[in-house]
Order: C-alpha cells, then structure tokens, then sequence
C-alpha cells in the first residue's frame, strides 16, 4: 500500500456487544427482560422507564462491569487482518473516562491484544479526528465527518438510511473488512488523480 489508509473504530457496538452486556446486566439487577434487540434508539433510557437516568447508567462506569462485555464476531481476526495489511488502525470512542483504563485491561488487552494504547483516541466529537475511514454504529459519529462512513448495524439504527446519507452499512466484520478495502481502493485513485492534475 503506496499510502497509509488511516482508519478509525469505534468501541461499544462496534468491536464489543455493549449493549448486550448492558441490558444483561439492568435485567439481573432490577428484574427487568429488555434484549439489546429492543433498544431500537440511541437512549437505551427509553426502555428502562423504571429506572432513572443514574441506574441505568450505572453499569458503565463500574469496573467490574466490563469484564461481562465480549467482542463482535470475527471482529478480533479481520481488525488484526487489516493491520497486518498495513492499515494503521486507531479505536476512536467516547468512552467514559473514569474507566477507560479497566475497559482496555478487560475487553482491549483481551479480546484486541495488538492493539496499544497508542492506538486509543478518546473523543465526544469523533468529527475532529483526522482519519480516511471510520467505522462506528452511531449515525451522529459518521455525520458531517470527513472520512469515509461505514455503519455498522445495530438494533437502535436499523431504519437509518445509510446509502441516502452517503455511508455504507455492514452487519458483520466480514461485510465491514471488503468496505474497507473498496474505501482504500477509493481513496487511493483519487489521490493519485489529484497527483496528476
């Protein structure tokens, strides 16, 4: 590869099950039966009326919390792929401070262990990040970004219209691996068309 292709990834819902963890741990707590598949919007507060704003949001920042939070299928083998192919590779998440050490410790060093802490970006506003491609399940992340947009399915975006907002959706890390090689390829003859005008 003539260039390096940066490309960033998101963490919760994208590399992990978060919202499975989640919802599991809320159930086992206070009784409740709501599935990741039911959160169908971003404010998994929505379907947790019982509870206030602070007990569902509890859980994330508990450390012993994330130790319960398993990673998408086949996400480790194609993100250790692409680096391999000399992608260079940035997590880019909103994580919580308070916990973003025990969250690289138990799921990062875990289930992702090529990647370093050089390697994690913590940011509220993902648009600032200069990167060619990002990868991420939250619309509001990959809106009115500069890179390339890859929406990876999730039960609270599934009536967005990716391809009307000039993003590509994939459901598995396969789907996700070829968008990227068909964003690198992309960005690679326009760079060179540049070069040559």
């Amino acid at each position: 590869m003539s260039k390096k292709i940066i490309v960033l990834i998101d963490l919760d819902d994208t590399m992990t099950y978060l919202t499975r963890a989640w919802c599991t741990y809320l159930n086992q707590r206070y009784g409740t039966e709501v599935s990741e598949n039911d959160v169908t919007s971003w404010n998994i507060c929505d379907y947790f009326p019982d509870l206030t704003e602070i007990q569902v949001f509890e859980p994330l920042h508990k450390d012993s919390f994330w130790q319960y939070v398993e990673p998408l299928e086949n996400a480790s083998e194609y993100i250790s792929k692409i680096i391999s192919e000399g992608f260079e590779v940035y997590i880019c998440t909103a994580s919580f401070i308070d916990t973003i050490k025990t969250k690289f410790e138990l799921v990062i060093e875990r289930y992702f262990p090529f990647i370093s802490w050089n390697q994690v970006i913590i940011t509220k506003n993902k648009q600032l990040v200069k990167g060619d491609i990002l990868i991420d399940d939250g619309i509001h992340n990959l809106e009115r970004g500069t890179y390339k947009k890859i929406l990876m399915s999730a039960p609270h975006n599934q009536h967005y219209d990716a391809e009307l907002n000039g993003m590509t959706r994939v459901n598995t890390w396969e789907e996700a691996y070829n968008a990227i090689h068909f964003y690198a390829s992309k960005i690679l003859r326009e760079d060179k068309n540049n070069e040559s005008n």
